[in-house]
């Protein structure tokens, strides 16, 4: 919780621009719902992730209320860096003093404006902002200004439009105000499970002098570089295909048996509640598992059952 963590001196928070300057395409783990939290960016960090994102916070929560802040935002003093704090926010202002309040703990924020869900978007945060440009460079621009420093980035997170002009033009009005770099998926916000545009990554990507990182159906290292080389992107973001395999990034096909026991160690050290902590093994064994063995694993209701079965099965 942030009252908790002793403030971190600027300077030793690691400037996540470095990394889109390293020539290497930049490994990145997406903010997902429940599951990019601290316990599990420590667990892919060990394993070649090079910059993090936390869940989609709601500003205007984080900002009225103290409860949200604890409950939302975890990190620590040392290892959780780079580290990205992913907003969904409709007002500039608000916006500005969330950011101000995980500045001293935190490399970036991201604003969303690629969430399709219905929820999201009937409350005016998400997709629907890419379809409100101004209002993006609006928010960029006041948490640029008021934000003393220069080395915490600003980005933002999008899906592409039908018409894939009104998208670049977003891109490069963002541009223009400062954004530190854009994240795409492929889809628009009416896709799902259709294949993602990596050709309008590339579109957005050869339109744009900032870095562009792609993200959408990027399940393994190969795939990560075959995106990194279809679509020219400066980093590659991934949800699902981490979820299945936190060693993704290391290059490992399914996730290893050692993998696994870092889990079981980082979780129980942070204190991770039990649904969580059972809900990430049971997308990791997915492809390691039995049919027969799901049925068993999936229904265990406690730490000390899976622990049991862990060390039974597989020796972890």
């Amino acid at each position: 919780m942030i009252g908790d963590i002793v403030e971190t001196k600027r300077c030793q928070l690691k400037d996540p621009m470095d990394l889109f300057h390293s020539g290497q395409a930049v490994k990145i783990c997406a903010p997902m719902v429940r599951y990019s939290k601290l316990a599990f960016r420590t667990l892919v960090r060990k394993y070649s992730c090079d910059l993090c994102y936390t869940p989609m916070i709601v500003a205007a929560d984080f900002v009225r209320s103290a409860k949200a802040r604890d409950s939302e935002f975890t990190t620590n003093k040392v290892g959780d860096h780079p580290l990205i704090v992913q907003f969904a926010a409709k007002e500039a202002q608000v916006l500005c003093d969330a950011a101000r309040i995980v500045c001293p703990f935190a490399d970036g924020i991201d604003l969303n404006c690629g969430c399709p869900q219905r929820w999201a978007m009937a409350e005016g945060y998400g997709a629907c902002l890419i379809n409100k440009p101004e209002l993006v460079r609006d928010m960029v621009r006041h948490v640029r200004n008021q934000i003393d420093n220069p080395r915490f980035s600003v980005s933002i997170k999008i899906r592409i439009h039908e018409d894939l002009k009104r998208t670049v033009d977003l891109c490069q009005k963002a541009e223009a105000t400062g954004v530190s770099w854009i994240t795409v998926h492929g889809r628009s916000v009416e896709e799902r499970h259709q294949p993602v545009h990596y050709d309008a990554i590339k579109i957005i990507k050869q339109s744009m002098s900032i870095p562009i990182v792609a993200n959408g159906d990027i399940k393994t290292l190969k795939d990560a570089e075959n995106v990194h080389h279809l679509t020219g992107a400066d980093g590659i973001m991934v949800a699902r295909g981490l979820l299945a395999n936190p060693a993704m990034f290391a290059g490992y096909e399914e996730t290893p048996l050692k993998c696994i026991q870092d889990w079981v160690d980082i979780a129980l050290e942070h204190g991770t509640p039990f649904t969580c902590f059972h809900h990430h093994l049971m997308y990791m064994m997915e492809r390691i598992t039995s049919k027969q063995e799901k049925k068993v694993f999936n229904v265990l209701s406690s730490t000390s059952a899976v622990l049991d079965y862990l060390n039974d099965h597989y020796g972890v």
